[in-house]
Formats: structure tokens, sequence, C-alpha cells
């Protein structure tokens, strides 16, 4: 059954299925095992993150696209349902028809985008994308009175998903029942979903066929394949599920804005996340995101607490919280040093090594 689920594509690796295990679990009760809204909202931005990064790695790691729009995508999802929720109303109405509309926005531009420049390789698609997109972004700070321009939206949400309303008097282990608590699970199995559906697309007939074009176009081609429609249906995959995540997003924040959905920063973590969790793997999005996600969120308290350990000066200086971009950066270095392969591809190495050691000594 197990099996089924994840498309017949196991971790292939022990270390690497404990520590997805790990992840999953800790996800689930995140809630009840951590304390403070920060560790709750720090799990939903990882529960959105890995749908983000996975597929964008349906797109580099399979299709082998480089693209500059995934981004967009995302904010093209949160941006429908924070319009459609600020405009119309708060109801459950508003908030399918933003995300309908989102959906079909997504789609329509990766198709246009795909057919028109897919023709091109390469760094000549990359351009073109990185054009599009900071031209979308032109037109959101544009667009004043529709999407707060650089200010962004700021929204209601149905009430039920409100920290206000409660669903039970007293508290289950010590936690209250609230809509927040309610919404955190919506995000989470949304999100659950959508990796397994895109588990399923990269390890179907279709998956192959990306990954067939990847590594020669030509004898691909030869066979009666159409590089053009497989990898504009991969990029509209890829963009749709891109802006499902950014749907779950602006639910979850109640804001809206350039900064927390169509930002360099966001395409650039995208990028780091799938070449640090390992290419061509689905798997490698969520142990990418867990590692840069966290280490964004608990980096300055980790050197807060190392400074005050050690004592003295020099250490309070070398491990000052307003370096952690530094150590984030070197963080972000000696994985790409010592892991080429991504944290999964090391990780399914050592267990080949392993298993090639058991049959020659037997």
């Amino acid at each position: 059954m197990l099996n089924r689920l994840l498309s017949y594509d196991l971790p292939r690796s022990r270390l690497l299925a404990v520590l997805l295990a790990i992840i999953f679990v800790c996800l689930i009760l995140t809630p009840f095992i951590f304390t403070g809204t920060k560790s709750l909202s720090i799990a939903a931005k990882i529960c959105i993150f890995v749908v983000l990064v996975a597929s964008y790695d349906l797109l580099l790691g399979y299709a082998g696209i480089i693209s500059f729009a995934h981004a967009m995508f995302f904010g093209i999802g949160a941006y429908s349902v924070a319009i459609a929720l600020e405009r119309f109303g708060t109801g459950f109405t508003q908030l399918f028809l933003g995300m309908g509309s989102g959906l079909v926005i997504a789609l329509l531009f990766a198709a246009l985008i795909g057919f028109l420049s897919l023709r091109l390789r390469t760094i000549f698609f990359a351009m073109i994308t990185f054009a599009v997109s900071n031209a979308v972004s032109v037109t959101v700070i544009q667009s004043y009175k529709l999407t707060g321009g650089e200010d962004g939206l700021s929204y209601n949400i149905p009430q039920i998903f409100k920290s206000s309303y409660r669903f039970l008097e007293e508290p289950v282990f010590g936690v209250a029942i609230t809509g927040k608590l309610l919404l955190y699970y919506v995000v989470f199995v949304c999100s659950l979903v959508m990796f397994l559906l895109l588990l399923r697309i990269a390890n179907s007939p279709f998956g192959s066929v990306l990954r067939a074009l990847r590594e020669n176009e030509f004898r691909t081609m030869a066979i009666g394949y159409a590089p053009v429609l497989y990898r504009t249906l991969a990029s509209c995959a890829a963009a749709s599920m891109a802006a499902g995540a950014g749907m779950l997003s602006a639910v979850w924040l109640r804001y809206t804005g350039l900064e927390t959905t169509m930002s360099v920063d966001i395409a650039i973590d995208i990028l780091l996340i799938v070449v640090i969790g390992g290419m061509g793997s689905i798997y490698g999005a969520v142990l990418g995101t867990v590692l840069v996600i966290v280490a964004q969120g608990y980096l300055r308290e980790i050197l807060i607490a190392i400074g005050e350990f050690f004592g003295g000066w020099w250490m309070t200086g070398l491990f000052n919280p307003d370096r952690w971009l530094l150590w984030l950066g070197l963080l972000f270095v000696l994985c790409v040093y010592f892991f080429p392969q991504g944290i999964v591809g090391w990780l399914r190495k050592i267990e080949a090594d392993r298993l090639i050691r058991q049959q020659a000594q037997s």
C-alpha cells in the first residue's frame, strides 16, 4: 500500500527513509510538540515550500528546464486568492473563486510561455522567463488599486480558520483547538496531496519521457516524442502546483505582497533548495526545504546560544546573530561542496556502497 502511495519510488536508503518519517511525524505533531506560534508558522512554510520546490524540480531535475518564472506562478496563485477575498468577501465561495481563477491564469501563462519559448534551450529560455517574471512584477507594482502595489494586500479569511474560532472549550494535550490549528492541518493535507501527485507525475511514463528528453533530445524525437509539447505540459504541471502553493500561502499569511511571493530572494531560495536536496528527486525537496527553512528561522537563536555558551568577546563577535546570513551562506556552500549530487544523492550512494560491500562479503 505504501509502495503504491509513493508511486513505487521508495527512498532507496534506510537513513533517507528514517529522515522522511521523522519529518512527516514532526509536521503532523508540530502543534502538540513545539510551543509558540513561530514553530507553527515555520512548519506551515515548510509544507508550502516543499510543494513549490518539488514542482520546480519537475522542471529542472526531470525535464532539464531552467526557469526564473517559477516564483511568478507562486505569486499568481497567491494574488488570485488575495484579490478575491479582499474584493468580493471572505466566504468559501470567494476563496474557491480565487483558487480557480489563479489555476486557470497560471496554466494559460505556462502554456503560452512554453509554446512560444521552449523551442529555445538552456540560458535563452531562462532569460525569457526572467524577462516575463520582471514584467509581471512591474505590472503588479503599477496596478496599485487591484494588487496594492508595493504595499501588498491584507484581507480576512473564512471565520472557521481564525485563531478566535474555537471548536472545543477545553484544550487537548494543552493545545487549544482553534481555527488556526484547523488551517494548519488543511495546509498540511493539501501540501501532502500535491506532493504525492508530483511524485506520481515524476514516476509516470510522462516523467520517463521528460528524463529521456533531458538526457538525449535527438533520440527521443527519433522515436516519436515532441519535445516542445512534453516540456510545455511539464511547465503547465509545475506552474499549477506552484500556484497551488501560492494559494495556501495567501490563506495562511492573510497577506500577499511582492516580497512574500515574486521576490528574487524566493526564486534564489527555490533554486538553492533544489540543488541542496538533490536534483531529479522529489524527496530532495523535503530534506532541502526543512534544512533551509529551519536554518532561516532559527539560525539567529542558535548563534546567540553558541555565543553565550563559549563566552569571550571574540567568540561573541564570531557568532553575532546579525551575521546569520553569513553563516547561512557558508552552510549552502558546504552543502553544495560536500554533496554535489544533493543530500538525497549522497544518502543513496551510501546505501548503494553498503549493499555492494554486503554482497562482496557474502
